[in-house]
């Protein structure tokens, strides 16, 4: 009998947490609370302001990289690129000037409306969301953009990522 109470409460716990998970999931914004998106807007859409935008990226994304690994939560992630906003935007100003370019960039954190946006398996439905502008020039170009926490465009292709269930490890120590 005390195994039978035993199961029926991990099957509850389990239950319960799956319920919680799916209603967290369709609560809109609610969902958007966790994730720090980055966008990197061109100046304008000509050929020329579209290639320095991915050269731009790319120097933002090497210096934001230890940033984001080095987080721990969506707030940790804005508190460090709040703090070194003004070394993002010298990266990016830097980057323009050795192409050629003299227009600067200005960069900052705040939130925004964004359409539905798909990143391999991650859906990101529309709604507002806190993000890295960055806009060089006018910033009337289209954007290049990733999530910034999770580190989703920080980290190797090359790792091997390992999931973890909270609720397997709790049934596993409670059974071992």
């Amino acid at each position: 009998m005390k195994n039978f109470g035993i199961t029926f409460f991990v099957f509850f716990i389990i239950i319960a947490t799956v319920i919680f998970a799916v209603c967290g999931a369709c609560g809109g914004e609610s969902g958007n609370a966790e994730y720090l998106r980055i966008h990197v807007r061109a100046n304008s859409n000509s050929e020329a302001d579209q290639s320095v935008k991915y050269k731009v990226k790319d120097a933002v994304v090497e210096f934001i990289t230890p940033l984001a690994a080095s987080s721990r939560s969506k707030e940790d992630a804005v508190e460090l690129i709040n703090a070194n906003i003004d070394a993002i935007a010298d990266v990016c100003d830097k980057t323009l000037r050795e192409n050629g370019y003299s227009y600067g960039a200005r960069a900052e954190v705040r939130s925004e409306q964004f359409p539905t946006r798909v990143y391999g398996d991650l859906t990101l439905e529309s709604g507002e969301y806190d993000a890295l502008i960055i806009e060089l020039g006018e910033g009337t170009g289209d954007n290049w953009w990733c999530v910034l926490y999770p580190p989703l465009c920080f980290t190797s292709a090359t790792q091997d990522v390992t999931y973890r269930s909270l609720i397997y490890d709790i049934i596993s120590d409670f059974f071992d």
